[in-house]
Parts: C-alpha cells; structure tokens; sequence
C-alpha cells in the first residue's frame, strides 16, 4: 500500500463519513475494525484445522493464518472497513417449500444474481468515493474471495456478533446479509466490538438436518450441508444423503430458526431478486434442465461455479428423498445411463429408495 501525500484528513470525521458513504451506496451498515485479530483467532483456526473441519478445502489449509493476519495479506493494511448488504429476496415461504418433498430447496442467498459481482463493485465504489474526498490511499476490496476472517472481522468492528452457528449476527437485522471489507493503510479510529445476544439459545444447533454445529461456534463443514452441494465436488456420501431432505444447493435452516432472524428484512437490492423461480421449482424441473439451459439460467449466479454435473447429482440426491411418483421415477430413469458417474451413481441410488433396482 501506498501513503496519500495530499493530505492528513480528520480521521475520525473521515470514519463518519464512510458509514455514511456506504449506506447510500446500498450497503446496510459498515464500520472500522483494526487490522490485527487477537491471537486466540489464530490457534482456533489451527485447531479447526488440524480437526480436518475443513474437508476438501484445502484453500483453507493453504493460506491458514493469512486469514486472520490481514496485515500480512495485504500488507500496510491499518483498518479494515467492514460492510453488510441484506440479501433476502422474498419469494414463497422457505419452510412450506422444505416440507415439500418434491419441491427444491435452494439457499434464499443464491436465487439472484451472483453477490460477488454486486458487493465487490459497490466496494470499489466507495473506495473510490473516500479517494475523491481526501486523494489517493492504499487499498484492497473483498466479499469472500481471498483469505479474510470475514465474521470475526466484522464482529470486532461492532457490526454484529458471532452467532453459536458461526454467522454473523445484529440485533436490527439478524443474520441475512453479505459481508465485505476494504482493506486500507488509513488509521481509522475503530468501533467499539459488540457483546453477544444468543443467550441460552441453541435452536441453530438442534435444528441442523445432519448435526454440523458439532459445538457453539464451531462447524464441521464435511456435515455441512452448504459444503455438501456447493464445496464437495464428488457426490454427496450416502450415508449423509437421508438427512439432505430437498436441500440441493445450500441451507438455510439455522437461519430460519433464529430468533433474531424475525427482524431480517427483504433486500432492497434487484439484483438479489428471484430468477427462473428459483423460490418454487419442482425438483423434476430442475433435473430435466439440459447443460445449455443450466448454463443459460445460472449465468451469472452463484450456483453456476458448480457445474451441470454436480447440480444433476445434487438433484438426484434430492429426488431420491422426494416422494415415490410416476414422474419422479420416470425423471430419475431418463438419466439412469448419464455418462457422468457423478450423476449416474446418485441416480442409482436414488432409484433403489424408490423400490426399483436399475
């Protein structure tokens, strides 16, 4: 990073400013944290990672403490501004559509376009506006995509709290939102962190469909159903499948059950709104998607970094799970011979809970 040699701006008014910088650019909240996590960051990740909670991320194994060490990930870095972006986009209920076995359950985060898209460009937006007020200063953008502690910087800057689920929280607005930083070599006065409010409260833990949260504040992503369809690139492991229900891409379910959720508001944001009815679909609809129309619906969400393959055999996970009908059989056999094994193995499976040994 770079000094600004224009000028020494009042910190502190500057700070002020941001918040409100940010907010008209369509973000929710911001605020300052240093750039430095206390070292109890460090060994929880390590243990994290030496437990292998991690599963096939490696990314997560290679960067390690350059996670919690923004200074040494961006060097010159002396602040780091914190922001949340609502993302709940309506659409039908999220829980009459998990009760309904033949329906698809897709995390409410990923019916609209891709979110890295939105934040990062409204980031370097207003970077770009504090650059117009005091000329240039040394600067990084993220929103989940380089090695930053995302949570555990946002709760240190007073944006919220870690929730017992690992997200983060507010009091105003619950937990559904996108975070993202500005890494920066400006010394911003930083906010005071917030307390906790989960209380007693364990429903996101009791409620998990296959016991991910195996304690407060600690998940094990290999039972996460999040890292199970969307991470995992081979198929889902069958003895997790049972517990997947209709869930193909995501889950929202501690969210939903949190009390603090009841203040969530939808997102102001369109790019966020539900496409091809995301919200709704029939599982068999879905499935029946050739690779040109997947490719052709999920331009630009989140859910197409996937790949045909692995959505068919989410999806076939899914339809294996649903209830036994003519046309969920008939939608399975049509892709019995797929030449894809990530596909044809669930398919087979899928079948065989169905009654017929293909």
């Amino acid at each position: 990073m770079t000094e600004n040699p224009k000028q020494k701006p009042d910190y502190p008014e500057l700070s002020r400013q941001i918040k409100v910088w940010a907010r008209e650019a369509g973000f929710a909240d911001a605020r300052v944290g240093p750039a430095n996590l206390p070292p109890e960051a460090e060994r929880k990740l390590e243990a994290w990672l030496a437990a292998g909670y991690h599963g096939e991320m490696d990314y997560m194994a290679r960067h390690g403490a350059l996670r919690v060490k923004p200074a040494e990930l961006v060097p010159g870095t002396l602040s780091v501004i914190s922001v949340r972006m609502n993302y709940w986009p309506g659409g039908r209920d999220p829980e009459a559509v998990l009760a309904d076995g033949s329906r698809a359950y897709l995390s409410r985060y990923a019916l609209g376009r891709d979110y890295h898209k939105v934040l990062r460009n409204r980031l370097q937006k207003l970077a770009e506006r504090i650059e117009a007020a005091i000329g240039a200063f040394g600067y990084r953008v993220f929103t989940d995509s380089a090695p930053v502690a995302e949570v555990a910087l946002a709760s240190q800057a007073g944006l919220g709290w870690r929730g017992k689920h690992t997200l983060l929280l507010t009091k105003k607005q619950g937990s559904l939102f996108f975070l993202g930083e500005i890494l920066t070599d400006l010394p911003l006065p930083a906010d005071e962190p917030e307390d906790g409010h989960c209380g007693r409260c364990t429903r996101c833990i009791d409620i998990c469909p296959t016991q991910a949260i195996v304690e407060p504040y600690t998940v094990d992503a290999r039972r996460c159903i999040s890292y199970l369809t969307i991470e995992l690139k081979s198929a889902i492991p069958e003895a997790m499948r049972p517990l997947i229900g209709n869930r193909v891409y995501g889950c929202d379910d501690c969210q939903l059950t949190c009390p603090w959720n009841r203040f969530a508001v939808d997102s102001a944001e369109a790019d966020f709104a539900v496409r091809h009815g995301l919200d709704d679909a029939a599982l068999t609809e879905l499935f029946a998607w050739s690779e040109a129309e997947f490719k052709e619906r999920m331009a630009g969400s989140p859910i197409y970094r996937i790949g045909y393959a692995k959505w068919l055999s989410n999806l076939a996970v899914g339809l294996g799970n649903a209830p036994t009908t003519d046309e969920t059989v008939a939608a399975l056999r049509a892709r019995l011979d797929h030449p894809d094994e990530l596909v044809a193995e669930p398919v087979r499976w899928a079948l065989a809970r169905h009654g017929f040994a293909e």
